[in-house]
């Protein structure tokens, strides 16, 4: 009888959701800091303009470039490591075979068995086989800089547009309104990064939440005391 048994997992996220997060926060936590200490000590339309611009497009290039300099770093090992795995197993087959019987053989299979699948894996893809198996490189975590690096980016721009908006249409009451939109914010990314990966929403809304008080209320005072000094 056939049952069909199907589970959810998260892990192959982990490198687009990593990136996307961190881009958001980023975008949404230094934007909203930044405009609420220059609203706190200059609180004029053309100056918080100019400021939240420079931010965003600033911090949009500025995390697209650590990003990518930070995957090709990695992509870069990897291509390392890929290229040493071809000369060996086009110098030394035997030797990678028996390797890669070992891997299996701690992994719980008879010494028999892990000969046997050590073979038709080498039979099938040997390269792709150590990739995996023996270097641990799979075509979910395999590094792409240029995706990276547009993903940080986007997400760095989605953060940010919020407390630029908010600070640019709000009439007054500009600082309590970058703190109640940026908490906002702030518990709503808390929130999705939570489901996409499958994590307890309420810690990730908490601690996402408290940097971001904290963020703004040091930002703030800076502000305060630097428009006492003007």
């Amino acid at each position: 009888m056939y049952s069909h048994h199907s589970e959810r997992h998260f892990s192959n996220r982990n490198n687009w959701l990593r990136a996307s997060v961190l881009g958001a926060n980023d975008g949404l936590i230094s934007t909203a800091s930044l405009l609420t200490g220059v609203a706190t000590a200059v609180p004029d339309f053309q100056t918080l303009l100019l400021t939240g611009v420079s931010a965003l497009i600033g911090g949009a290039v500025s995390m697209a470039a650590g990003e990518y300099v930070s995957v090709s770093s990695q992509s870069d090992t990897e291509k390392a490591d890929l290229h040493k795995e071809r000369h060996e197993l086009a110098n030394n087959p035997d030797a990678e075979l028996e390797e890669l019987t070992e891997i299996y053989r701690r992994r719980g299979l008879s010494g028999a068995l892990a000969a046997e699948v050590a073979q038709a894996l080498m039979e099938h893809d040997a390269l792709a086989a150590h990739a995996r198996d023996e270097i641990g490189i799979t075509e979910a975590s395999a590094a792409r800089p240029m995706q990276a690096a547009l993903a940080s980016a986007a997400s760095f721009c989605a953060g940010a547009i919020l407390p630029l908006l908010v600070a640019l249409t709000a009439s007054g009451a500009i600082v309590p309104a970058l703190a109640v939109s940026t908490l906002f914010g702030l518990a709503l990314l808390g929130y999705v990064s939570a489901k996409l990966g499958g994590a307890p929403v309420v810690p990730a809304v908490i601690r996402v939440c408290l940097w971001g008080v904290a963020a703004l209320a040091i930002t703030g005072f800076i502000g305060k005391l630097a428009g006492v000094a003007v």
